[in-house]
């Protein structure tokens, strides 16, 4: 037979076990009845200690130079509503040394764009709530956005069809895009820049 636990609150509070013979009397406050069965939890500093890194200096001197590239590294921000497109595009944008903002549509991405500083804008074509094309037309009438390069992805294959009427956009990649384009194509953006 199972034996069960049963603590009775009150005055004369008592945990008995059924099924057995004897009673033991406990305190009339719940938690120390809890904390006879079950450990208290141990404070959380335990759970987590401190280790000294030690490095050699050459190590320290590569750690600050990479501190001094990522404040140089270009910012790119990138509008992508499927998330698993925008998080591929995101991994290969960051491995190819720029800092990514990422946004799930056009409105999401106005507000980063007023937001942070940005170097370039890749845009997927057709998004919710704000489409590629509007977006690059509001960043063109944007003073302090007017001159940032727009890359469109597309999954049109018709260039005319995907193109925007008034030149707002700087380049056309086609979906699925790769890696290799992609880098080439940001980086010849941002040297003309």
């Amino acid at each position: 037979m199972a034996r069960i636990l049963r603590v009775i609150h009150g005055r004369d509070a008592r945990a008995t076990l059924s099924n057995c013979t004897t009673t033991s009397v406990v305190d009339n406050d719940w938690a120390s009845a809890y904390s006879r069965f079950w450990p208290r939890p141990r404070p959380l500093a335990d759970h987590f200690k401190a280790y000294p890194i030690h490095m050699d200096n050459d190590e320290a001197t590569r750690t600050n130079a990479e501190i001094a590239n990522a404040a140089n590294q270009p910012c790119v921000l990138l509008v992508e509503d499927d998330r698993s497109a925008r998080r591929f595009l995101e991994v290969t944008l960051q491995r190819c040394g720029y800092k990514v903002i990422a946004a799930a549509d056009g409105l999401e991405a106005m507000k980063l764009a007023l937001a942070s500083p940005i170097d370039a804008v890749i845009t997927d074509a057709i998004m919710p709530h704000l489409s590629g094309h509007q977006l690059a037309r509001f960043l063109r009438h944007n003073e302090k956005l007017s001159r940032v390069p727009i890359v469109l992805l597309t999954g049109q294959e018709n260039r005319a069809a995907a193109s925007s009427p008034d030149d707002s956009i700087d380049a056309f990649l086609y979906k699925p895009v790769k890696a290799e384009e992609l880098k080439s194509c940001l980086a010849g953006l941002l040297r003309r820049a």
